[in-house]
């Protein structure tokens, strides 16, 4: 639909990359919303490259304080077959006070693939240990997977080889959320087995936890299962977690975006969230199931820049398992790539984040800044 542009409001500055975009079609914005009048957020963006300090500190165990989410099923879960030792991570100077995570959806190939290569992928797939190589270098607080962690049906048996042999490594710090390769098993009894209680309440798939200064929530947006629209029963569960959240940031993450201008392109089931979400100040939104890089600028529910409020939301589903053309962009898709693998950084700040884009080793693209909290 097409509408009457948006009032003028100043332009977000880019973020410095390493690659040149190829100019494609853009969407008309829907209609304005006026931005209620408070600080502008400082935007910087120096690329920084991969750290290759060989200092070795102690692993920065997550501080976790779990929302209760409902009762939990009595089902025991399945422990993974552990096969790999966590690499420590390398020093990286972060901040006192500060916590990084990595974040990627989209990661690893069944081991029949035809490209799964014992693990090694191809030139063009599989690329699942690559990306978790890169976790190596990071000083880690927490993974978070941003769903179809295992193809093709989120099979136990899948994930205790090829995910177990790559990201595996980092079981003890990830905070999954599902995507809808995990339900190729009746009700993602593969996830919930390999992950366990780390996965939220089985059967439900959606759970908070606080890391810092930050609030994260991980929702499940198969939305059939649990309902995601207002009056369901998981939008009434994230009203509840949201009405007792006192950090000062606020992060949520699910498979299926909202907006992007890739393949699958936007996700309207997801709108009432994200309205949620904007209504409470949140800060940050992370999405994968289009298996490309993007970045918006700061937006409203209705897809108008905002620069006071909005919500910046990013797309990585580089895990590793293949990669995607671009379709139609959206309006505020400020960065895009589609030529590597790699993984979303993150380094939470009290009170602000820093976001990179590290590539697998032998890529050049990339992409940086930094924001404050609302």
């Amino acid at each position: 639909p097409t509408g009457t542009p948006p009032p003028t409001t100043p332009p977000a500055p880019t973020a410095t990359i390493t690659r040149t975009p190829t100019p494609e079609p853009t969407e008309t914005p829907g209609p304005t919303k006026t931005p209620k009048p408070t600080k502008t957020p400082t935007l910087t963006r120096t690329p920084t490259p991969l750290p290759t300090s060989t200092n070795t500190p102690t692993p920065v165990p997550p501080t976790s304080t779990n929302t209760p989410v409902p009762p939990t099923s009595t089902n025991t879960p399945v422990p993974p077959a552990a096969t790999n030792t966590p690499v420590p991570p390398t020093s990286t100077n972060t901040p006192v006070g500060s916590v990084v995570i990595a974040a990627v959806g989209d990661i690893a190939c069944s081991p029949s693939s035809t490209s799964y290569n014992s693990g090694l992928g191809t030139s063009t797939e599989c690329h699942q240990k690559a990306t978790s190589d890169i976790l190596g270098s990071l000083p880690l607080s927490a993974v978070i997977t941003l769903g179809d962690n295992q193809y093709e049906s989120g099979a136990l048996a899948d994930y205790q080889v090829s995910y177990q042999n790559s990201w595996g490594a980092y079981i003890g710090i990830t905070k999954p959320a599902p995507g809808n390769h995990e339900y190729g098993t009746s009700g993602a009894a593969g996830y919930f087995d390999y992950f366990g209680a780390a996965a939220g309440t089985r059967g439900l798939g959606y759970y908070s936890y606080n890391l810092g200064n930050w609030h994260l929530i991980s929702l499940n947006s198969n939305c059939a299962l649990g309902g995601c629209e207002v009056g369901s029963t998981q939008y009434n569960w994230l009203v509840a977690d949201l009405a007792v959240n006192t950090a000062p940031c606020t992060l949520a993450y699910w498979h299926h975006p909202r907006f992007s201008s890739g393949s699958h392109g936007n996700n309207l089931f997801m709108g009432d969230m994200w309205t949620k979400l904007y209504d409470a100040n949140a800060d940050l939104i992370l999405s994968g199931h289009d298996h490309q890089y993007e970045r918006f600028g700061p937006q409203d529910p209705n897809t108008n820049a905002d620069l006071v409020r909005g919500i910046r939301q990013f797309v990585a589903g580089t895990g590793g398992k293949s990669l995607y053309n671009f379709n139609l962009i959206k309006p505020n898709s400020q960065v895009r790539d589609k030529s590597a693998y790699g993984v979303l950084k993150l380094t939470l700040h009290s009170n602000s984040y820093d976001w990179q884009f590290v590539p697998e080793a032998g890529k050049t693209f990339t992409d940086s800044g930094s924001q404050a909290c609302h």
